[in-house]
Parts: structure tokens; sequence; C-alpha cells
């Protein structure tokens, strides 16, 4: 491994003793393709693995990137690379989770625990401050979010302390467009395992009003923050469909990843400085 950690990615497999059990189902090798849209696509994800991009000069806040696709693909680019790449040139420590697809949800959970171990392991070494470690993540991938923000010390697989950590809750996370917050078709209510916690990480949540999949969820979400005086802040763009990531519209939703990066600051994320 190259001295110079900022040079290139660094790429760990999640699961080096093998995956936990998990009834996923027996697929063909990992597949990548770009769609007629351009969207560049990942599925028969078996192993697992995590990328970090390391800033040249890093602040000491970490974030988790997880992909779109409906627990069945990886939107791999934008809303993946790309969204690391962004951050870093912020100081930010980004990983990128190419979790398990097509794969039951709660598999993909343990994919984000492990990760989230992982990166408290090697903390120090990438200069991250283990309190400001968050997860951000895009329609499945924000539900991914989401759930690891409300179930992340549920533990479904055997706890490593090479590892994991007792409890990989994120400090922070950012949903964007989450999916599968309230019954598809409907405007709510939440869902039952969609349950807010007074220990709840702050969040800062993305949604276009326009949104097929429904802001509702996003809404809903807020709501349950605020009956708990835990720190939510919320974007709602007029126009954005789903599935925008990082690609540009020509609309105010463009400037998404600027607002939760300020959003970040204002929170004392990106310096380590409670500003609450």
């Amino acid at each position: 491994m190259s001295s110079d950690l900022t040079a290139d990615p660094l790429v760990f497999d999640l699961w080096p003793d093998g995956v936990p059990l998990s009834g996923q189902k027996a697929e063909p090798s990992e597949e990548v393709r770009t769609n007629k849209n351009g969207i560049l696509r990942i599925t028969n994800v078996s192993s697992p693995q995590m990328t970090v991009y390391r800033p040249d000069d890093p602040n000491g806040a970490a974030v988790l990137v997880c992909p779109g696709g409906g627990y069945k693909i990886l939107a791999y680019e934008h809303e993946g690379t790309d969204v690391c790449e962004f951050l870093t040139k912020h100081g930010v420590t980004a990983i990128l989770l190419k979790y398990r697809v097509p794969s039951p949800r709660e598999v993909a959970l343990q994919d984000a625990q492990r990760a989230l171990g992982m990166i408290h392991h090697h903390a120090e070494e990438w200069s991250i401050d283990p309190d400001r470690i968050g997860m951000l993540g895009f329609s499945a991938g924000g539900n991914l979010t989401v759930m690891t923000c409300l179930h992340g010390s549920e533990r479904t697989y055997p706890m490593d302390e090479k590892l994991d950590v007792e409890n990989p809750t994120p400090s922070f996370a950012i949903p964007v467009y989450p999916a599968y917050l309230v019954e598809r078709g409907t405007e709510g209510p939440l869902l039952s395992d969609i349950n807010v916690k007074d220990t709840s990480p702050p969040l800062c949540l993305v949604h276009a009003a326009d949104d097929p999949w429904t802001a509702s969820g996003s809404f809903l979400l807020a709501v349950e923050y605020k009956k708990r005086d835990i720190p939510c802040e919320v974007h709602v763009y007029a126009k954005g469909g789903h599935g925008f990531g990082m690609k540009k519209k020509g609309l105010p939703v463009d400037a998404w990843l600027h607002r939760v990066v300020e959003w970040m600051d204002s929170m004392g994320y990106l310096t380590g400085t409670d500003s609450n």
C-alpha cells in the first residue's frame, strides 16, 4: 500500500472471513453496465466492499456514501463516486459503500454496520474524528441510511471486535430522496420500522416535491424529529424528480450538496466545534 494515502482510493473487503449467512440468492458474477440514460449500474454484488477517498487536507469529518437502486442495483457513479469526489474537496473523508444487491434489506444493513465499524477502527490512521462519522444515502441507500440511524446497534451477525464497534450508529445523516419510509402509493403514515428515538442522530433531508416516490416520508420523519427536539433540516425542491444525484438539471436542486455541506458546517461537523 502506498504511503501517500491521498493518491488513490483505498478498497477494503467488508467480510474478509466470508459474508454472514443471509438468505441472499445465488446470482451470476458482479455485473457493471451503463444504461441508455448513461447511468452506471452495478448488480449481483455478493462480495461487498468500501472504497475510501481521502482529502488532501482532512478536517476530521467522514461520510459513508450509499448509492440507491431499489436494493437491486447500485447507481454507483452519480450517487456514489461523484459524491465522494465532491466531499473530499471540502476536507471530508468519503467512503463509498458497495453493499450486497440484490438481497434482503437487512443484508445491506449488515454491510453498513460493518463498514462503519471499520471506519471507526481506522479513524486515527485516516485522521477522522470518531464523533464526526456520518452517512449519506440515496433512495434505497437513503432508506439504508435511515435504518442505520434507527437500528444501527441491532446486529444480526456475530460481532468481530477487530472490525466492528458496539454501536455503529452514525453521528449524523443525510437521507436524499429516501425510499420505503411509507407504503408505496400512499402519503403515510411512516412504516412501523421507522421508529425515531430520543438518541437518533441529527438529519439533513433532501427531496423533490415532484418525486413520484413521494416526499411525504421525509416530511413525516422530520415531524418525528421535531417532536423529540432532535436537529433536523429539510430541503424540498419544487422540481427534481427522483434519482437526480449529482446529475445537473439546470434547476435549484443542482445545488443540494452545497446546501448539505453548509449544514454540516453549521452543525460543527466540518470543524469539530459544537455550534448548537
